[in-house]
């Protein structure tokens, strides 16, 4: 029994790790690469394994980073099922779509621009065919995906039906319990349950994103909300939010109804300006079963995500009217790292303006435009243009959906359990500074500590 580390190894994005056992492969995750883009599109384009030798793929959640390569599997021969929970389904359908169409769109406008461009990497047709491979379970379901493998999907609290992954593997009369974090959330966050550790762990592949830092309270981060957007108003300023369609815009929006209905913040024009989000936001409604039912809000509105401030933009031109419009304003729109999606043109628009705020409220992977926003660059480059960068840059990373490395320890305690001390632990989904960080950590409580390249095979 092995892992072969695909992706997500040595950086964040583009998760994928193979598992072996006798004769069956699996797959977990088969996410897009983001960064440097000419860097990131040479290896999204790439497959660097038989894709028709898999027996199945099980995917933990839906953001991009760990489902957006899936169409391209159909190109190479994958033919096999793909386990998703229900939700993670509806929102691979959106989200999946939505990248194919944005491939295509950027294709056209550079080409408008005669600048160079690469085909999509995959089109809507790719898209109906992975969409139909996909096989609904649900939580503490298990399920046989392969000869010899067994997987368990397991509540992880990070967006709207993610997963840690438990594998029970056999082998002859081997049998191993291999635990896939995938992407851990945080205790307290809005609307979703708290992430629920599974226990009894051999082996763990576990996420290392925010392994060398704490965030800011979750509870704090709504008076933080607040401030900034007061301040921002009485500049008579504009705040653009980079956010996530899904997860990370339905959080924002909830806790600006909560701050809207106590007059914590001004009553000024609310807009979510992302067909995803709002198809996300859609799917979000589709799902109550799995809020978090303790949540005051959720208890005491018919409709968490609509309330007098809060406008949805679905067409280009209601869109680009909102440069038109005068005033202050909260403007948010996809993607969360600001490196397509129309959050680019408001950046282009609003950020040479002193008296705007753009807020990052999430993970910025390296070379990535939100990565040079968070680093405060003089300049931004947009569509092929030098952007001044006189904008206020604000940075809550409490409303990360990501473990810091105090939850991370937190959540492989208890996967530990009275387990042995020395539990092989494999570090994925994480820069080297926080992989080695955390692996120091984890190293003086006693566990086996490996941060895997790309393309490295480790025994279980």
């Amino acid at each position: 029994m092995d892992i072969t580390f695909h992706g997500a190894a040595r950086e964040v994005t583009g998760s994928c790790h193979l598992v072996h056992v006798g004769d069956s492969t699996i797959a977990l995750d088969f996410g897009m690469f983001q960064g440097r883009r000419a860097e990131s599109a040479e290896k999204n384009r790439v497959v660097d394994f038989d894709a028709s030798a898999l027996s199945a793929l099980v995917l933990s959640h839906a953001h991009i980073d760990h489902s957006g390569r899936l169409p391209l599997l159909a190109r190479h021969g994958f033919d096999k099922p793909i386990y998703v929970t229900p939700a993670t389904h509806d929102l691979c359908a959106i989200m999946l779509a939505d990248s194919a169409h944005i491939q295509e769109k950027d294709a056209e406008f550079l080409a408008r621009r005669k600048r160079p461009v690469a085909p999509p990497l995959y089109t809507m047709r790719d898209v109906s065919e992975i969409m139909g491979r996909m096989v609904c379970v649900g939580y503490d379901t298990p399920m046989d995906v392969a000869p010899g493998i067994r997987a368990t999907f397991v509540d992880a609290g990070h967006i709207l039906g993610s997963a840690s992954v438990v594998l029970e593997c056999t082998e002859g009369s081997t049998q191993r319990r291999l635990i896939f974090s995938a992407d851990v959330g945080r205790w307290g966050l809005p609307i979703i349950r708290d992430p629920r550790p599974p226990e009894g762990a051999d082996c763990v592949i576990m996420e290392s994103t925010y392994g060398n830092r704490d965030h800011t309270s979750v509870a704090e981060m709504p008076s933080e909300l607040a401030r900034i957007i007061r301040e921002t108003a009485a500049r008579g300023g504009r705040v653009f939010i980079p956010a996530f369609a899904v997860g990370r815009t339905q959080e924002l929006v909830y806790d600006l109804h909560r701050l809207a209905r106590s007059g914590a913040i001004p009553a000024i024009p609310i807009v979510i300006d992302s067909p995803l989000a709002i198809d996300a936001t859609s799917v979000f409604a589709m799902h109550p079963e799995i809020f978090d039912r303790s949540e005051e809000l959720i208890a005491a509105v018919d409709d968490l995500f609509h309330f007098n401030l809060v406008e949805y933009t679905r067409d280009v031109a209601a869109s680009k009217a909102l440069n038109d419009r005068h005033g202050p304003m909260i403007v948010i729109a996809a993607s969360g790292m600001a490196e397509n999606g129309r959050i680019l043109h408001h950046l282009a628009h609003g950020a040479p303006d002193q008296r705007n705020t753009i807020l990052i409220v999430g993970f910025q992977a390296e070379h990535t435009l939100g990565r040079r926003i968070v680093e405060r660059r003089p300049t931004l480059s947009i569509f092929g243009e030098e952007i001044p960068l006189r904008a206020r840059v604000e940075i809550l990373n409490g409303y990360s959906a990501h473990a810091d490395r105090n939850e991370l320890q937190r959540w492989l305690t208890a996967v530990r359990g009275a387990g042995p001390r020395a539990l092989p632990v494999h570090l994925v989904h994480g820069e080297p500074a926080a992989q080695d960080a955390l692996a120091g950590l984890l190293r003086a409580d006693g566990y086996v500590i490996t941060t895997p390249e790309r393309g490295a095979r480790q025994e279980f």
